[in-house]
């Protein structure tokens, strides 16, 4: 049985991947620091269900905490390790970004050290696609330039790639970063806009609509995401010995390093989307039109293809039926 280590047990993403492994039969530690960036509440929902696997374990730290962390992966001694757990967010960037510094960067090293140390078979962290910031070439390929972040948020992410590069040059050390790209779906954090506007439209409120409604994203299921990082586990680079990389591949001439997107290839405009959620919901929102945020981009795009190309798998889930699944869990866990 593969032991799994990996960092947002009680995050978002971190749950569902978690889920999926627990029932592929693999054996998973938690490290999870259960920050009040949103409703603890709903982080501790979500490791209880996960603690019904006798399969699954858990430690409650930060990342910041190296003697903690190291102290773990020494006990649990896992043959690979899933970063996801960050410090997220990008508006609360702009209030914190001490935060961000301290969680992504500091934490993250604290990761690579104990994966160098263990030897771990493969090392997989958590990207997001606001490193390519101002780049307007889309849809968004891993091997285009990607140095004008627009957020502390962004840097701190993009800082964590060059690091993993490093890691990987230096100890040979299988490294994959992947890139997120607006993930929703039940569980879901409440600071994400399918929550935040589910909730304000049951509850009458006005929601607040930036850009006046001209932004693009492309919006990615989670249960798609998660599948493309369970089977990306098993896409472990190897280092090129000829420093050739295949044409469309971001492997690292240097290095067992590679970064992937994994996005649902399709870019939806925010009107759209809350459209469909009206529909979803039977109720119409009023609509706060709002300019753009500090920070934020007009649309995102992912292109997909090294992903397909390393597991065979793209993610496909439309954004009507996500936001129907959604909707369904939230009434359920809301009561609304």
């Amino acid at each position: 049985m593969k032991r799994i280590l990996f960092t947002g047990t009680a995050g978002f993403i971190g749950f569902h991947l978690a889920k999926l492994l627990l029932a592929e039969g693999f054996r998973v530690h938690g490290y999870d620091g259960m920050t009040d960036y949103y409703d603890v509440r709903l982080k501790q929902r979500r490791h209880q269900m996960l603690l019904q696997s006798p399969n699954f374990s858990m430690t409650e730290g930060m990342l910041e905490d190296q003697t903690l962390f190291d102290r773990m992966a020494d006990d649990f001694a896992p043959e690979v390790i899933v970063h996801l757990a960050a410090q997220a967010g990008v508006s609360y960037s702009l209030e914190n970004p001490r935060a961000y510094l301290d969680a992504n960067v500091i934490g993250t090293f604290n990761v690579m050290e104990a994966a160098r140390r263990l030897k771990v078979q493969h090392l997989l962290m958590a990207s997001t696609s606001s490193v390519y910031g101002a780049n307007e070439n889309m849809p968004f390929v891993e091997t285009s330039k990607a140095d004008t972040q627009l957020t502390i948020y962004a840097a701190t992410k993009k800082a964590t790639e060059s690091m993993g590069h490093a890691y990987a040059h230096l100890w040979n050390l299988p490294t994959t970063m992947f890139r997120f790209f607006t993930v929703y779906g039940p569980w879901g954090r409440p600071d994400l806009a399918l929550y935040k506007f589910v909730d304000a439209i049951l509850d009458g409120r006005p929601i607040d609509v930036y850009n006046h409604g001209d932004m693009w994203r492309d919006f990615t299921y989670v249960d798609d995401l998660v599948r493309g990082i369970r089977l990306l586990i098993d896409a472990v680079p190897k280092r090129s010995e000829d420093g050739v990389v295949p044409v469309g591949d971001s492997l690292s001439p240097v290095a067992p390093w590679r970064l992937v997107n994994i996005g649902n290839s399709d870019k939806v405009r925010l009107t759209d989307f809350i459209d469909a959620i009206e529909a979803s919901l039977g109720l119409r929102a009023t609509r706060n039109l709002m300019p753009m945020q500090m920070g934020d981009v007009p649309a995102t795009w992912a292109d997909c293809t090294l992903l397909e190309s390393l597991t065979g798998y793209r993610p496909q889930t439309g954004f009507r039926e996500g936001i129907d699944a959604f909707v369904k869990w939230y009434r359920e866990y809301s009561g609304k």
